[in-house]
């Protein structure tokens, strides 16, 4: 126990130190860089959210975040995006927005310049264009050589269940069976490397969290689907009296439990960054024991911590964080439960 202690003592006396701090899902390290660069320039927490996740959109990082990627079931690249002020409880966010590469901005723009919280589709590209974003094509080679694949294995994996023809064999058009049969076949729909979202979390000196998240979906998605990543709550959430969480994985499952509501609950009661993203993941586990996900978690003090669900493939969930106490942005890894 006396070890224990030891352990725990400096990290509490360090803790006015480890503010500010921005945190984001998978080893993007030039979005954490970006972010902290705007932090250290004077910008707002909003701002090094806001250009943090736009950086990866630039980038295209993984392929699922911003144009080029993840094509749904019509070949179209559409995106999602959120950013949430801890401060005021104010939310941007746009979803299946079409034609405008930069989602997370556009999401702040709602914030900032309607009443409202959530724009949907080609209206939300409308508001887009109104508010000065360039209307463009999202479609590249790349995405175009990816949705065709597709189309040559027989629309092989996606995301339709119950219906005639036969989903796990053929393309559509689907429809639904004259009579009800009540046999779901689940399938394993796809490699975890199809889906990961940005999502940050960042801290500023005075305690004000912000957090958003933005991507490009699930490859192959039904035209329409929108996932947990511009929810509220969902796909990410910040109150700066509390803290911050995002996450990232299959949202059509995870957006039903708001694990990043939960996970900021669970702060606010006291509940270690680290073991408040443990109980999300396994609050779902219980339901869909094999969901691909994972949640980042950071307290008001700038404690941090992360957890994901363990399937064959994804045992180990890697973040990037910097703080004052880092000189650099630094990987992060744990070990999936």
């Amino acid at each position: 126990a006396p070890v224990l202690l030891v352990v725990l003592q400096p990290a509490r006396a360090a803790s006015a130190a480890t503010l500010p701090v921005v945190i984001n899902t998978w080893a993007f390290r030039k979005a954490a860089e970006t972010a902290w660069g705007v932090l250290q320039l004077g910008g707002s927490e909003l701002d090094a959210v806001e250009r943090g996740c736009g950086q990866c959109e630039i980038d295209q990082c993984d392929g699922s975040v911003g144009y080029g990627g993840s094509p749904d079931e019509s070949g179209e690249t559409t995106l999602d995006a959120m950013i949430m002020n801890g401060n005021t409880m104010e939310v941007g966010a746009v979803a299946d927005l079409r034609h405008v590469k930069n989602a997370i901005s556009v999401a702040r723009k709602v914030m900032e310049y309607t009443k409202h919280t959530l724009l949907a589709g080609e209206s939300a590209s409308l508001f887009a264009v109104r508010m000065g974003f360039p209307y463009e094509d999202l479609t590249t080679q790349k995405s175009l050589s990816v949705y065709s694949e597709w189309l040559n294995q027989s629309c092989q994996p996606n995301y339709w269940k119950n219906v005639i023809p036969d989903s796990s064999k053929s393309c559509g058009p689907y429809k639904r069976p004259e009579e009800v049969t009540y046999k779901e076949k689940q399938i394993s729909r796809r490699s975890f490397h199809n889906h990961d979202t940005i999502g940050m979390i960042v801290i500023g000196g005075s305690g004000t969290v912000v957090s958003g998240t933005s991507t490009n979906g699930a490859i192959h998605k039904i035209p329409g689907r929108v996932g947990d990543s511009p929810i509220a709550g969902a796909g990410s959430y910040a109150d700066s009296t509390a803290g911050g969480a995002a996450a990232t994985g299959d949202g059509d499952i995870m957006m039903r439990f708001l694990p990043s509501y939960q996970a900021v609950e669970y702060m606010r009661m006291g509940t270690d960054p680290t073991v408040a993203c443990q109980k999300v993941i396994s609050r779902i586990q219980k339901y869909a024991p094999n969901f691909f996900g994972a949640v980042i978690c950071a307290n008001i003090t700038g404690s941090y911590g992360a957890a994901c669900n363990k399937i064959p493939g994804f045992t180990q969930f890697h973040f990037m964080v910097f703080s004052p106490l880092l000189s650099h942005p630094t990987e992060q890894v744990v070990d999936c439960i």
